[in-house]
């Protein structure tokens, strides 16, 4: 008879232990410019929106003592210099920063400034590379979605999907905003394009386009952020989507799920939402939303309240498009954190998490491709597989990518080349779109010093 064998009396532990984590809405009442904002108001779409934070005066407002001088000097510097996208944040979104903090001015200050959902809604100079704060080969519009427009605002760059941009606004900027260039208002730095048609002729003009061509299938409806197109107007575009026989999968691109739930639960939103689901599910449509979590604690019981509601409603899946940004969600933990508080608790599926792109002032945020190669092999096995995200790199004039699908990879002078497998709106006469390589650069900082000396010598 076998001995059974008594267990190692110490275990290796995993590299990452699941802890199921309950869902909290943070305190807003510990702001004291929120002291006195009651339940009904903080759940009010419209006190969200009039009560965004847009500048330094009003963000003073809000924190009181708590922050002190040396933050707002720092922010300051930071929109003067270097920042891409003006500021606007939800009080949702802003109470979802430092949720932990000590109300020492010090300690709270502090714990602000290192809190990830502070670092890339909130940036500062000091966060900026020194060295490197942009890439060489940095651009405003780094995936050339504009040059790709069939008609404005809608980029028809891969052969079966079109993104069509309704708006160029949203509730919330996000400092690492892919499309800086036309989304927001004008910053110190950077004077934005500007859409010229009226929002019906933009649209009409999007819709005769896809009746005229029925290669596409998917469209996603996005901006700026749906969550800004009126609803009346936004559901009598998808109701035209939904008339043109050749669409077959409709995505509404918006990040104020997680920074601006409030407007998804209003009476007039889920109604018409669900009379738009019901549509869809007639005429066999896939009917989703995308929405842009970065870090569990922008996971709140708002937050699964919304997408809870909008399943109910008939949306087929609301998944989520995150970031990859270096102080954010760079860890293994990190990131699997966000996908089990995103799938476990708010069944908000982990969809994808982009490189960041590579636009101006963005290099302390990216990642190199190995980097993330690594971060997708450490999270492998612990998610269902429906649910454990795709790391991918948007390639310039390629599209996504997954980062183990590089072809070539200089890791000294953090080049990778990529090879694709249909052209773009933009290549129908080009004969070596399908053979020709595409480089992606890593940021200068994280290569090795030959790397390194080699980029400042190209300067």
């Amino acid at each position: 008879m076998t001995a059974i064998q008594e267990p190692a009396a110490e275990l290796a532990e995993q590299p990452y232990t699941y802890r199921r984590a309950e869902l909290v809405e943070p305190d807003w009442r510990r702001f004291p410019g929120w002291r006195d904002v009651t339940a009904a108001e903080w759940r009010d779409a419209q006190w969200q929106r009039v009560h965004c934070v847009r500048n330094v005066k009003q963000l003073r407002a809000v924190m009181g003592d708590l922050l002190e001088e040396r933050f707002y000097t720092d922010l300051v510097a930071d929109q003067r210099r270097m920042a891409t996208m003006s500021m606007l944040l939800p009080p949702q979104m802003l109470n979802t920063i430092a949720p932990h903090a000590d109300t020492d001015p010090a300690t709270f200050t502090d714990a602000f400034y290192a809190d990830p959902i502070r670092r890339y809604m909130l940036p500062v100079a000091s966060d900026r590379d020194p060295v490197w704060p942009s890439h060489p080969y940095s651009q405003r519009d780094s995936l050339h979605e504009a040059e790709m427009w069939v008609v404005e605002g809608l980029t028809h760059r891969y052969p079966t999907k079109v993104l069509a941009e309704l708006l160029s606004t949203c509730p919330q900027y996000c400092g690492h905003c892919t499309r800086m260039d036309l989304v927001g208002n004008s910053t110190e730095l950077i004077d934005k394009h500007k859409l010229e048609l009226k929002p019906v002729d933009r649209q009409d003009a999007i819709v005769d386009y896809l009746k005229r061509t029925p290669g596409v299938r998917d469209v996603v409806v996005s901006g700026g952020d749906v969550a800004n197109v009126p609803w009346h107007q936004l559901e009598s575009f998808l109701m035209r989507l939904l008339d043109i026989d050749t669409v077959r999968d409709i995505r509404l691109a918006t990040k104020a799920l997680a920074g601006l739930p409030q407007h998804w639960l209003q009476p007039k939103v889920v109604e018409g939402l669900e009379r738009v689901a019901g549509t869809a599910r007639r005429r066999g449509v896939n009917l989703a939303i995308h929405t842009h979590v970065n870090h569990a604690q922008s996971v709140t019981p708002l937050v699964a309240e919304a997408a809870r509601t909008a399943r109910e409603v008939g949306v087929s899946d609301v998944r989520n498009q995150g970031v990859l940004m270096r102080g954010v969600n760079d860890t293994p933990a990190a990131l699997l954190d966000l996908c089990f508080a995103l799938q476990g608790e708010a069944n908000i599926l982990p969809y994808y998490f982009y490189m960041c792109d590579m636009i101006p002032n963005a290099e302390h945020w990216r990642l190199s491709v190995r980097q993330a190669q690594e971060l997708q092999h450490a999270i492998m096995g612990y998610l269902p597989g429906y649910a454990t995200p795709r790391l991918v790199c948007d390639v310039p004039y390629v599209g996504k990518r997954w980062v183990h699908q590089v072809a070539e990879y200089d890791t000294e002078l953090g080049i990778s080349y990529w090879t694709k497998n249909y052209r773009t709106g933009i290549e129908a006469d080009d004969p070596e779109a399908l053979h020709r390589r595409y480089p992606y650069y890593d940021p200068v900082f994280t290569l090795p010093e030959s790397g390194r000396t080699w980029w400042e010598a190209q300067r």
